[in-house]
């Protein structure tokens, strides 16, 4: 599995970056949504790079012009609700592509523990096509791994790039282990090393869908 880090030069994405982390900027809900939507696109545009594409004359006013277009849209899926605005940039990019939305979600028992539940699917097929699925924060990766078996049974990709704006170390290795035979790529925006007991990425940036949506039962 290719692993590609976002972080690793430099560019604007470290400033949306820095803004998502900063427990001040936090506060205005919608700047934290408009950062992640800045990411989600930063990181269609960096995928844009990896896929195929065919050559079409286009006709301007003053002649004909050679212009490389995608050969095939990818479908677009996310894990909801966190994933939501990074979904939304990936869209402004890949403003034609099919959408698939994913319900999993952390049951929690009395002492703490939790499993990861699944709960819905809405996608078109994925017989031959690339497919982009997306969550803010890769913490543990079961998450991930789920869902990317629950797509499968709708079809077989031509290829899966997996995005997450923040991963732990531990989350990382988990995809890396359970997907390292599949045909995917593993995009990251930054990998943080300490998770803590509750699963929580550090230095992270806390609840991702809390800071974007507020607070849920």
């Amino acid at each position: 599995m290719e692993i590609k880090l976002l972080c690793s030069y430099s560019s604007v994405f470290n400033q949306y970056m820095a803004e998502l982390r900063d427990i001040d900027i936090q506060k205005d809900s919608m700047r934290f949504r408009n950062n992640m939507r800045r990411i989600g696109s930063i990181m269609a545009y960096e995928i844009s790079k990896t896929l195929e594409y065919t050559d079409r004359m286009t006709q301007t006013s003053l002649g004909q012009a050679s212009v490389p277009v995608l050969k095939a849209q990818p479908v677009l899926a996310t894990i909801l609700r966190a994933g939501l605005p990074q979904h939304q940039g990936m869209l402004d990019i890949f403003d034609k592509a099919e959408n698939a939305f994913i319900s999993a979600y952390r049951s929690y028992e009395p002492d703490g523990s939790f499993t990861i539940s699944f709960e819905h699917i809405s996608t078109p097929s994925l017989d031959g096509k690339t497919v982009i699925l997306c969550d803010a924060m890769l913490a543990t990766g079961a998450s991930m791994v789920l869902s990317y078996n629950a797509l499968l049974k709708s079809g077989t990709p031509l290829h899966v790039h997996i995005a997450a704006i923040i991963a732990s170390k531990e989350g990382v290795e988990y995809v890396q282990r359970h997907l390292s035979n599949k045909n995917v790529t593993l995009w990251v925006g930054v990998v943080d090393d300490e998770l803590t007991s509750k699963s929580y990425i550090v230095p992270g940036l806390g609840d991702a869908g809390d800071l974007a949506y507020g607070s849920k039962n």
